[in-house]
């Protein structure tokens, strides 16, 4: 590539924001800047820290003595908006005003395309987000569930799975969109998903309480265990809802979700330990057989990413599990920030062109 783009990546977090300056696709800096908790309690809603976290990021930029002067885009995770397909978004008026308000989620990750926006308009170069977490693509015979008043919808890693995606059609020479993957994401929660064509078409629902077991999150439960739980007098709304999305899983079993810890304590012959990871592991694989049967077992690969990704233990017996189905390549770790700078890269070099953001969901034209 005759040209270097010099490309700016922004990821919001609850207590820090990861920043990124790439050449092309070679990071150049990176920081995680940490924002005192405190300080961000003070501000009632997201949007309201922007003032404050833009200084904190000029301030570790101005300590590295690195200026964004000259930068081509500025990238950030973006999210609060309405289902969209995935892609690399122009962050326009009505992205921005969505992004704001929080118009579906209050998230952090919102503040990612509005300090894209004003670092764009305050040094030159273009504004984008990449695949946010309101990525939604999934075929409509995915949405139906067995409540006609409850729809399935998309909550999974999109901005991860598809950048390893990516990756992986490119080791073979190809593009994403001629492949069909079942791409599994293994963090603190775990995300399992049929990638058909470059779309994602089904997956667990990573936030409410569905598919594999993770180190926070329970998975799924028989749902009348959970209505019984609910009307038992010992739990509080808040307290049933952490229990499903933050203290379920390894937590709830075995009080840490640290998978080092755990595999410490295996290691030292726990033998509960031991019998509560494999359960986990069991259910990521089972998953991957029923993501599988949606592509009608046509799949050319199982890719392994995140962070727990990095066991060898876990990744064998994953594929101990699904090799019978297709090749099982493991992408360890997370690439948020190189899959926010790829993504802008591509549009900058004319591999992709930037999709425009309208505020209509993608399913408005779901019939219940």
């Amino acid at each position: 590539m005759d040209k270097k783009y010099r490309i700016f990546a922004i990821n919001p977090g609850s207590t820090s924001t990861k920043i990124a300056l790439f050449e092309n696709d070679r990071e150049l800096f990176a920081a995680n800047v940490s924002h005192d908790a405190a300080k961000l309690k003070e501000f009632r809603e997201i949007s309201d820290q922007f003032p404050y976290r833009k200084e904190t990021i000029l301030s570790e930029l101005a300590k590295a003595n690195i200026s964004l002067k000259g930068v081509d885009a500025f990238v950030g995770r973006g999210g609060g908006l309405v289902s969209l397909e995935g892609g690399t978004y122009t962050v326009n008026e009505t992205l921005l005003h969505h992004a704001r308000i929080g118009f579906t989620v209050k998230h952090p990750a919102t503040l990612g395309s509005q300090l894209a926006y004003d670092f764009a308009t305050t040094y030159g170069g273009k504004a984008f987000v990449v695949n946010p977490p309101d990525v939604d693509e999934f075929d409509f015979v995915s949405r139906v569930s067995g409540l006609s008043d409850v729809a399935r919808e998309s909550r999974d890693h999109p901005l991860n799975q598809k950048e390893v995606g990516i990756r992986y059609a490119t080791s073979l020479g190809k593009r994403y969109e001629e492949l069909n993957l079942v791409i599994s994401h293994i963090g603190g929660g775990v995300s399992v998903t049929a990638h058909r064509k470059g779309r994602m078409v089904d997956s667990n629902d990573v936030i409410n309480g569905d598919g594999p077991m993770a180190p926070t999150r329970a998975g799924s439960i028989p749902a009348v265990a959970i209505i019984k739980m609910c009307y038992s007098g010992k739990y509080t709304e808040r307290e049933m809802y952490d229990r499903i999305t933050k203290t379920g899983g390894l937590v709830d079993h075995l009080g840490t979700s640290e998978v080092h810890e755990v595999l410490e304590r295996i290691k030292n012959g726990d033998t509960y330990a031991k019998l509560i990871y494999d359960a986990m592991i069991y259910q990521i694989g089972k998953n991957i057989g029923a993501y599988a049967t949606v592509l009608k077992g046509d799949v050319d690969a199982i890719l392994l990413t995140g962070g727990i990704a990095n066991d060898s233990y876990l990744v064998e017996k994953i594929t101990d599990m699904v090799k019978y189905i297709a090749p099982v390549k493991v992408y360890a770790g997370e690439f948020e920030m190189e899959a926010l700078a790829a993504g802008a890269l591509r549009v900058l070099t004319g591999q992709e062109q930037p999709k425009i953001y309208n505020g209509v969901p993608v399913w408005a034209g779901f019939k219940k």
